[in-house]
């Protein structure tokens, strides 16, 4: 199992630098951050800092969307990048929830993802990709150039379009049960479109906390660092009881219930852990969707979430602990993980 590393692009860039270092020399192999442009710094501009001060790291946003750039401009960045430093890195991309809806726009449709990671995938690779009409190309990429695209997705029409024509699946979410569920969905789907499922790389992504016991101390504060997951998901979730309904067989319950006593989001706390509108965020919640407790609780759901199909788990570190839990990733988890 691959591992990763995702963190918000804050000020000071040398830091968020500086713990993706940390995480490659910890046995991390990918670097992800956040891609919301009045929230956070640019991270296009500090991952070419990151690349420069890694040897084999891959980086890319969790996630970029095609609405806040022209595609052309995203492609090119990226393609940019792999030239100065090799294939290394990867397209996330999804709908724009809070780089949209902060900037006063709706996120994105599906229809414009889909046209979107055509057009980013094929000028990344030096083919040639139509913009509305344009056909266009970039003529100073090498041969060899490659550029895979990875979607985020919840609901069944965004699972099967992942499956369709994305080259990975981005799931914000540990929760065994519904990472079972949606990866047969993205697998499926992909079957039915005539592609080898097993092409399409799984990453889980989720808060992990490592505490020193399992006492409830440790735990209800590792809980409380993690609580904030629950309430960018339930963003999502909101967004899918709205378009699918409560109860319309659509969505698993077990996903949907948790949000009844959501009220609102202000996304100037997004993705913090001192977050205060995800106190509707119950325990249960925290404890499926995230991964906390001592090591041997990691490595154990870790490896269940293996067996699931996941080819990498990416580690959300925003809480008090995040180079204490890089380490005990790199010196506990990972080696026994991938022993």
């Amino acid at each position: 199992m691959d591992f990763g590393l995702v963190l918000q692009t804050d000020p000071p860039a040398s830091r968020v630098v500086s713990l993706m270092k940390r995480a490659e020399r910890n046995g991390f192999t990918y670097g992800w951050t956040f891609d919301s442009s009045v929230l956070w710094q640019e991270p296009f501009v500090i991952y070419s800092q990151i690349l420069a001060n890694t040897q084999k790291l891959k980086i890319g946003p969790m996630v970029t969307n095609p609405g806040t750039r022209t595609w052309e401009v995203t492609a090119s960045t990226f393609a940019t990048l792999n030239d100065m430093f090799g294939n290394r890195t990867v397209c996330g991309i999804g709908r724009g929830d809070s780089a949209m809806r902060v900037a006063g726009r709706k996120p994105n449709t599906l229809a414009r993802i889909s046209e979107a990671m055509k057009v980013i995938r094929a000028l990344g690779r030096g083919e040639e990709a139509d913009l509305g009409g344009t056909k266009i190309r970039f003529p100073w990429i090498k041969e060899g150039a490659e550029l895979p695209v990875w979607m985020a997705a919840y609901g069944p029409k965004a699972l099967r379009m992942t499956g369709e024509e994305a080259d990975g699946f981005i799931l914000q979410l540990s929760d065994l049960y519904l990472t079972e569920y949606m990866v047969k969905a993205v697998k499926d789907a992909a079957a039915a479109a005539g592609r080898d499922p097993s092409e399409v790389t799984i990453c889980v992504a989720a808060p992990a906390y490592v505490t020193e016991d399992d006492s409830p101390e440790a735990l209800a504060h590792a809980r409380e660092q993690c609580r904030w997951f629950g309430g960018m998901v339930g963003n999502h979730v909101a967004d899918l009881v709205a378009r699918y309904g409560e109860h319309s067989g659509r969505i698993p319950e077990e996903l949907t219930d948790y949000i009844k006593a959501r009220e609102g989001y202000d996304y100037s706390h997004h993705g913090r852990a001192d977050n205060p509108d995800t106190a509707f965020v119950p325990d249960e919640i925290v404890d499926r969707f995230c991964v906390i407790g001592p090591v041997d609780k990691h490595v154990e759901k870790l490896k269940a979430l293996r067996a699931l199909g996941v080819d990498q788990f990416a580690v959300y570190d925003m809480h008090d602990a995040r180079e204490a839990t890089i380490d005990a990733y790199g010196s506990r988890v990972i080696p026994a993980v991938n022993s």
